[in-house]
């Protein structure tokens, strides 16, 4: 476990059947709970937001995918859950690698619209010297396009972008430098857990070839590719990615 920053129980809800499996879903930087409100998974749902987003405490220091992944695992601890399934959108499919390369916690695995590493880091370099500067304002319109294709309807667009106003911008930078920093190719082996991978057609931000090449390098995975989405296709292809899942984790 990391010594950067002590673990702590991040913000959470758990709703649905108590006799159903537990899915655990991990959002994206800059999104929170809010994130799977259209989902509808006959599972036992436990959301939970990063630090400084939604209702979790902002980070007290420098942090790292493995220090947000123990946050996790305290949580975890805390609800006394010894083995979950696991679903991650970009930030979250991070964490969730990293639970499911270093813990026996996760049974099923599902990444969404996420990296393993990032060849070239100038883009977050810039992001977080602008944040640094002048805050989430002046960068809000541009994160927010890459989340959604130009036609995703305009109120949801707005609601995502009111939320990412709201996440604590020193949490904000922490975690952008644990993205930036962070190499997980050589844990990817050791995922011996059935996986999924989902990737949206339209994110310039995690493109399907880094889809690929984290399914190329799992012992267990299937690769899917989503149509019209971008970025964020849990929120703009609901249905869609709610059959993939159901599909993968309603498997025995």
């Amino acid at each position: 476990m990391s010594e950067e920053v002590t673990p702590v129980i991040p913000h959470h809800t758990l709703t649905g059947p108590d006799d159903a499996p537990v899915l655990v879903l991990g959002n994206a930087l800059g999104t929170t709970t809010e994130l799977w409100r259209e989902f509808a998974l006959p599972f036992r749902l436990l959301r939970f937001d990063h630090r400084g987003h939604g209702g979790s405490a902002p980070v007290d220091g420098p942090c790292s995918i493995e220090t947000l992944a123990s946050d996790v695992v305290e949580l975890l601890d805390h609800l006394e859950l010894r083995q979950v399934h696991y679903c991650g959108v970009s930030l979250g499919g991070m964490v969730g690698m990293w639970l499911a390369a270093h813990t026996d916690r996760i049974s099923r695995l599902a990444l969404v619209c996420t990296a393993a590493w990032y060849p070239d880091k100038s883009g977050w370099d810039e992001r977080i010297s602008t944040l640094r500067s002048f805050g989430m304002e002046p960068l809000a319109d541009t994160i927010v396009s890459r989340w959604f294709t130009p036609a995703f309807a305009p109120a949801v667009v707005a609601h995502f972008r009111s939320e990412l106003l709201k996440v604590d911008v020193p949490s904000y930078l922490a975690c952008a430098e644990a993205i930036r920093d962070m190499d997980l190719r050589p844990d990817l082996a050791k995922i011996d857990v059935p996986t999924v991978v989902i990737a949206a057609a339209q994110d310039h931000a995690t493109p399907p070839e880094f889809a690929r090449h984290i399914a190329d390098d799992l012992p267990d995975s299937d690769l899917y590719i989503v149509g019209d989405a971008a970025h964020l296709a849990v929120v703009e292809a609901p249905r869609t990615i709610s059959v993939i899942l159901d599909g993968h984790f309603g498997t025995d």
